[in-house]
Parts: C-alpha cells; structure tokens; sequence
C-alpha cells in the first residue's frame, strides 16, 4: 500500500485531527495545498478496493452501526465511546497494513482515513464524543459513494422512538 509506513502510524498514534495532519511541530506543513485536496472519482468510476479494505471498513461499520441507537439515545458511555475508538482504529491500523490499492487509489483512500481518524479521536475527548462517531458515520458514507465495495450501504441514524 502507498501509505507512509512511516507517517501514518504516527498520524494514528497521536489520533491528528483531520484540519492538522501535519507533524505536531508543523500543523499546517503543507498549507493550500492540503486544503485542496478532495475526494473523486477514478474517472467517473468507482475506485477500486481489495479485501482487506473491504474486511476493515466493513467492521468498522458493523462497530459503528451497534453503537449508533445507544449514541443517538445518548446513553452510551464514556468507557463504550473508549472502546469502540479502540475497535475501530484496530481496523484502521488492519487496513494501513494489510491493503494493497495502487497509488491513486491509496491517496483517496487516504482521505476516507484521515476523517475516521479524526471521529476516533473525537470519541476520546473528554466532550462531544458523538461528534467523533459522527465524523465516522459521514466517512463511511464516502467511502460507499468513491469505492467499489459490492453491497455497501451507508448508515441512516435511527429514528427517534425507536
């Protein structure tokens, strides 16, 4: 995979936030540009995927999807939101090991990554960790609209009531 080996599992490690993936040292290091860069299609298509991203993001999704009517009923608890940000950034680091996308690919797929980094790290702030679980929930939902993952379907939040 074209990940860094290097930088992404500092990025893990240190839980960035998604606006400040630079080094610690560097917050904005790559300026503009980095603010430009965007989600897209492999010309019009679908990129494509291997199994193991397809094996990691879909654990993350059936992780997120048990937790969504505890989350919405605002009852989860700080020791669930901990342990479903564990559960989640262990497939973030299957995915950084084991998938193997060509290069264009890998740096869109990189964007999809950063934001649920940015959720898992939501969800061990001492505040607001739904907003973390709803970072995850939106990328996931990219990931569906930009990758080729056969019966992909994004998460809906559960309806009050239920």
């Amino acid at each position: 995979m074209f990940i860094d080996k290097l930088l992404v599992p500092t990025v893990i490690a240190f839980g960035l936030a998604w606006g400040g993936l630079g080094l610690a040292a560097e917050p904005h290091a790559h300026g503009d540009k980095a603010a430009a860069v965007q989600l897209r299609l492999n010309h019009g298509k679908k990129w494509q995927t291997d199994d193991a991203l397809r094996r990691g993001m879909s654990e993350i999704r059936a992780a997120i999807a048990e937790a969504l009517t505890p989350i919405h009923e605002n009852v989860f608890t700080p020791a669930q939101y901990d342990a479903l940000a564990a559960r989640t950034q262990a497939q973030i680091d299957y995915v950084v090991s084991n998938c193997k996308l060509p290069e264009q690919a890998d740096q869109q797929l990189h964007l999809v990554l950063e934001q649920i980094i940015d959720g898992v790290a939501g969800m061990k702030a001492t505040t607001g960790r739904d907003q973390g679980a709803a970072k995850i929930v939106h990328a996931l939902a990219q990931y569906g609209d930009y990758f080729n993952h056969a019966g992909w379907r994004p998460l809906v939040p559960p309806k009050p009531g239920r």
